[in-house]
C-alpha cells in the first residue's frame, strides 16, 4: 500500500496530488518550484515599477532542491537517497546556471540519475524549472 503527504509550511499543491508518496521502500517526489507557503517565489526580482521581471534560473534551481530536500526528510530521507531526476526547464539556454546550481547538491560520480526537457510552460509565468525525484529509503 502506498501513502501521500502534503507537507505543512510548503506551498499547497496546485491540484488532486500529495508533495511525497511512498510506495514501498521508494519515494516519489511530485513536481516541485521555488513557489514558497505564501505562494511568492524564490528567483523572482522585480526589476521596474512597470512589472518587469528578472527570473533567476540559478536561484530558483537552489529553491527548488531545497523545497526537496524538506519534503524527503519527512520521510526521514534525504538528497543522498534520491537516484533520479527529471527537470523541466521552460528554456534550455538557462541550462548552464541551472547545472551550476545542481552540481552543488549532487555530483557526478555518487549522484542520481538524471534526465533535463525542455517544456513550453510551467503552472506559473514566473516559473523557470520544475523538478519531481524518486528516492529509495528502506522502511525502519
Amino acid at each position: 500500500m502506498s501513502t501521500g503527504k502534503v507537507i505543512e509550511g510548503k506551498a499547497t499543491p496546485r491540484g488532486a496530488y500529495p508533495h511525497i508518496k511512498r510506495a514501498g521502500d521508494f519515494l516519489f517526489v511530485s513536481g516541485t518550484s521555488s513557489r514558497r507557503a505564501d505562494n511568492s517565489f524564490a528567483g523572482v526580482e522585480l526589476v521596474d515599477n512597470m512589472g518587469t521581471k528578472k527570473l533567476d534560473i540559478y536561484e530558483q534551481t537552489k529553491a527548488v532542491i531545497e523545497n526537496i530536500k524538506d519534503i524527503l526528510a519527512t520521510e526521514q530521507a534525504t538528497l543522498q537517497d534520491v537516484v533520479d531526476v527529471t527537470s523541466f526547464l521552460v528554456n534550455m539556454n538557462d541550462f548552464a546556471g541551472y547545472n551550476t546550481a545542481y552540481a552543488e547538491f549532487f555530483s557526478k560520480t555518487d549522484g542520481p540519475t538524471r534526465t533535463t526537457v525542455a517544456v513550453h510552460q510551467l503552472p506559473h509565468p514566473d516559473l523557470v524549472v520544475e523538478i519531481k525525484v524518486t528516492a529509495y529509503k528502506p522502511k525502519s
